[in-house]
Protein backbone atom coordinates (compact mmCIF):
# COMPACT_ATOMS: atom_id res chain seq x y z
CA UNK A 1 0.00 0.00 0.00
CA UNK A 2 1.34 3.42 -0.98
CA UNK A 3 0.15 6.59 0.77
CA UNK A 4 0.75 10.27 0.09
CA UNK A 5 2.66 12.29 2.67
CA UNK A 6 0.89 15.40 4.03
CA UNK A 7 2.43 18.49 5.57
CA UNK A 8 1.27 20.21 8.74
CA UNK A 9 -0.98 22.50 6.68
CA UNK A 10 -2.99 19.48 5.56
CA UNK A 11 -1.79 19.56 1.95
CA UNK A 12 -0.42 16.56 0.07
CA UNK A 13 3.27 16.76 -0.85
CA UNK A 14 5.07 15.12 -3.76
CA UNK A 15 6.38 12.37 -1.48
CA UNK A 16 4.81 8.97 -1.05
CA UNK A 17 5.51 6.16 1.41
CA UNK A 18 4.96 2.45 0.77
CA UNK A 19 3.67 0.60 3.83
CA UNK A 20 5.21 -2.80 4.45
CA UNK A 21 2.68 -5.56 3.73
CA UNK A 22 4.20 -7.79 6.39
CA UNK A 23 3.00 -5.24 8.97
CA UNK A 24 0.12 -3.34 7.38
CA UNK A 25 -1.24 -6.10 5.13
CA UNK A 26 -1.24 -9.40 6.99
CA UNK A 27 -4.09 -11.85 7.58
CA UNK A 28 -5.48 -10.39 10.86
CA UNK A 29 -5.74 -12.62 13.92
CA UNK A 30 -8.75 -11.64 16.04
CA UNK A 31 -7.73 -13.93 18.88
CA UNK A 32 -4.24 -12.39 19.10
CA UNK A 33 -5.83 -8.93 19.18
CA UNK A 34 -8.23 -10.05 21.93
CA UNK A 35 -5.41 -11.42 24.09
CA UNK A 36 -3.20 -8.35 23.68
CA UNK A 37 -6.02 -5.92 24.48
CA UNK A 38 -6.97 -8.03 27.49
CA UNK A 39 -3.34 -7.91 28.70
CA UNK A 40 -3.19 -4.13 28.25
CA UNK A 41 -6.37 -3.59 30.27
CA UNK A 42 -5.21 -6.04 32.94
CA UNK A 43 -1.96 -4.09 33.32
CA UNK A 44 -3.94 -0.89 33.98
CA UNK A 45 -5.45 -2.40 37.13
CA UNK A 46 -3.68 -1.47 40.37
CA UNK A 47 -4.76 -4.62 42.19
CA UNK A 48 -4.49 -2.87 45.57
CA UNK A 49 -8.05 -3.70 46.71
CA UNK A 50 -8.26 -5.20 50.20
CA UNK A 51 -10.95 -6.06 52.74
CA UNK A 52 -10.27 -7.30 56.28
CA UNK A 53 -11.21 -10.88 57.03
CA UNK A 54 -12.11 -12.15 60.50
CA UNK A 55 -8.48 -12.91 61.36
CA UNK A 56 -7.53 -9.25 60.76
CA UNK A 57 -10.34 -7.52 62.65
CA UNK A 58 -9.50 -5.84 65.98
CA UNK A 59 -11.78 -7.17 68.71
CA UNK A 60 -12.07 -9.36 71.77
CA UNK A 61 -11.69 -13.11 71.47
CA UNK A 62 -14.03 -13.72 74.41
CA UNK A 63 -17.03 -15.94 73.73
CA UNK A 64 -19.85 -13.38 73.63
CA UNK A 65 -22.61 -15.57 75.08
CA UNK A 66 -23.14 -19.08 76.33
CA UNK A 67 -23.43 -21.91 73.84
CA UNK A 68 -26.92 -23.12 74.73
CA UNK A 69 -30.14 -21.87 76.26
CA UNK A 70 -30.30 -18.42 74.67
CA UNK A 71 -32.95 -19.31 72.11
CA UNK A 72 -30.76 -17.90 69.35
CA UNK A 73 -27.93 -19.24 67.20
CA UNK A 74 -24.64 -20.01 68.86
CA UNK A 75 -21.89 -17.40 68.44
CA UNK A 76 -18.27 -17.69 69.47
CA UNK A 77 -16.64 -14.48 68.24
CA UNK A 78 -17.48 -10.79 67.84
CA UNK A 79 -15.49 -10.99 64.60
CA UNK A 80 -18.08 -13.28 63.02
CA UNK A 81 -18.87 -12.10 59.46
CA UNK A 82 -22.59 -12.19 60.33
CA UNK A 83 -22.16 -9.39 62.89
CA UNK A 84 -21.84 -5.71 62.14
CA UNK A 85 -18.16 -4.81 62.20
CA UNK A 86 -17.14 -8.41 61.64
CA UNK A 87 -14.66 -9.62 59.07
CA UNK A 88 -15.66 -10.13 55.45
CA UNK A 89 -15.90 -13.64 54.03
CA UNK A 90 -13.50 -14.24 51.10
CA UNK A 91 -12.89 -10.51 50.63
CA UNK A 92 -10.66 -9.10 47.87
CA UNK A 93 -6.92 -9.35 48.38
CA UNK A 94 -4.05 -7.51 46.61
CA UNK A 95 -3.09 -9.29 43.41
CA UNK A 96 -1.35 -8.82 40.09
CA UNK A 97 -3.73 -9.15 37.12
CA UNK A 98 -1.07 -9.33 34.41
CA UNK A 99 -0.29 -12.50 32.53
CA UNK A 100 2.34 -13.64 30.05
CA UNK A 101 2.02 -13.28 26.30
CA UNK A 102 4.65 -14.40 23.84
CA UNK A 103 6.55 -11.65 22.04
CA UNK A 104 5.65 -13.06 18.61
CA UNK A 105 1.95 -13.15 19.45
CA UNK A 106 2.03 -9.51 20.57
CA UNK A 107 3.67 -8.55 17.26
CA UNK A 108 0.91 -10.39 15.38
CA UNK A 109 -1.70 -8.53 17.42
CA UNK A 110 -0.20 -5.10 16.66
CA UNK A 111 0.23 -5.94 12.98
CA UNK A 112 -3.39 -7.14 12.87
CA UNK A 113 -4.60 -3.87 14.42
CA UNK A 114 -2.53 -1.82 11.92
CA UNK A 115 -3.90 -3.95 9.08
CA UNK A 116 -7.48 -3.25 10.16
CA UNK A 117 -6.75 0.49 9.99
CA UNK A 118 -5.06 0.16 6.60
CA UNK A 119 -8.02 -1.80 5.19
CA UNK A 120 -10.41 0.92 6.41
CA UNK A 121 -8.18 3.71 4.99
CA UNK A 122 -7.77 5.18 8.45
CA UNK A 123 -4.04 5.91 8.18
CA UNK A 124 -2.56 9.31 7.33
CA UNK A 125 1.16 9.92 6.80
CA UNK A 126 2.46 13.26 8.06
CA UNK A 127 5.83 14.94 7.59
CA UNK A 128 8.04 14.85 10.68
CA UNK A 129 7.16 17.88 12.79
CA UNK A 130 7.73 19.54 16.14
CA UNK A 131 6.54 22.67 17.96
CA UNK A 132 8.79 25.45 19.21
CA UNK A 133 6.91 25.50 22.50
CA UNK A 134 4.09 23.48 24.09
CA UNK A 135 0.86 25.24 23.08
CA UNK A 136 -2.53 23.58 22.78
CA UNK A 137 -3.59 25.91 19.96
CA UNK A 138 -0.75 24.55 17.79
CA UNK A 139 -2.10 21.04 18.12
CA UNK A 140 -5.68 22.22 17.54
CA UNK A 141 -4.57 23.95 14.33
CA UNK A 142 -2.86 20.77 13.17
CA UNK A 143 -6.05 18.75 13.73
CA UNK A 144 -8.10 21.36 11.88
CA UNK A 145 -5.69 21.34 8.92
CA UNK A 146 -5.93 17.56 8.69
CA UNK A 147 -9.74 17.69 9.14
CA UNK A 148 -9.51 15.42 12.15
CA UNK A 149 -10.79 17.72 14.90
CA UNK A 150 -13.99 15.68 15.36
CA UNK A 151 -12.30 12.26 15.33
CA UNK A 152 -10.42 10.31 17.96
CA UNK A 153 -6.88 10.49 16.60
CA UNK A 154 -3.67 8.73 17.55
CA UNK A 155 -0.45 10.50 16.51
CA UNK A 156 2.56 8.19 16.29
CA UNK A 157 5.91 10.00 16.21
CA UNK A 158 9.39 8.54 15.75
CA UNK A 159 10.79 9.78 19.06
CA UNK A 160 9.36 11.39 22.17
CA UNK A 161 8.65 14.97 21.10
CA UNK A 162 7.98 16.68 24.43
CA UNK A 163 6.45 19.87 22.99
CA UNK A 164 4.07 17.89 20.78
CA UNK A 165 3.07 15.64 23.66
CA UNK A 166 2.44 18.55 26.06
CA UNK A 167 0.44 20.40 23.40
CA UNK A 168 -1.90 17.42 23.01
CA UNK A 169 -2.63 16.71 26.67
CA UNK A 170 -5.68 18.98 26.88
CA UNK A 171 -7.21 17.59 23.69
CA UNK A 172 -9.80 14.97 24.59
CA UNK A 173 -9.73 13.21 21.21
CA UNK A 174 -6.02 13.56 20.49
CA UNK A 175 -3.21 11.36 21.79
CA UNK A 176 0.51 11.34 20.97
CA UNK A 177 2.81 8.36 21.53
CA UNK A 178 6.24 7.40 20.26
CA UNK A 179 6.64 4.41 17.92
CA UNK A 180 8.34 2.27 20.56
CA UNK A 181 5.26 2.58 22.83
CA UNK A 182 2.80 1.52 20.14
CA UNK A 183 0.21 -0.94 21.46
CA UNK A 184 -2.83 -2.79 20.12
CA UNK A 185 -5.34 -1.09 22.43
CA UNK A 186 -4.42 2.48 21.40
CA UNK A 187 -4.49 1.54 17.71
CA UNK A 188 -7.98 0.06 17.89
CA UNK A 189 -9.28 2.76 20.24
CA UNK A 190 -8.50 5.52 17.71
CA UNK A 191 -10.68 6.40 14.73
CA UNK A 192 -7.66 7.49 12.70
CA UNK A 193 -3.90 6.94 12.88
CA UNK A 194 -1.51 9.73 11.93
CA UNK A 195 1.99 8.39 11.38
CA UNK A 196 4.97 10.70 11.18
CA UNK A 197 7.36 9.82 8.36
CA UNK A 198 10.10 8.75 10.72
CA UNK A 199 7.67 6.64 12.75
CA UNK A 200 6.93 4.38 9.76
CA UNK A 201 10.57 3.33 9.48
CA UNK A 202 10.84 3.01 13.27
CA UNK A 203 7.81 0.69 13.38
CA UNK A 204 9.26 -1.49 10.64
CA UNK A 205 12.55 -1.76 12.53
CA UNK A 206 10.74 -2.69 15.75
CA UNK A 207 8.83 -5.47 14.00
CA UNK A 208 12.02 -6.83 12.47
CA UNK A 209 13.82 -7.13 15.81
Amino acid sequence: MELAVYNTEGKATDKKIALNNSIFGIEPSEHAVYLDVRLYLANQRQGTHKAKERGEITGSTRKIKKQKGTGTARAGSIKNPLFRGGGRVFGPRPRNYSFKLNKKLRKVARASALTYKAIDNKITILEDFNFDSPKTKNFVSLLDNLKLSDKKTLFIVANEERNVYLSSRNIKKGKVISADKLNTYDILNADTLVLAEGAVEKIENLFND
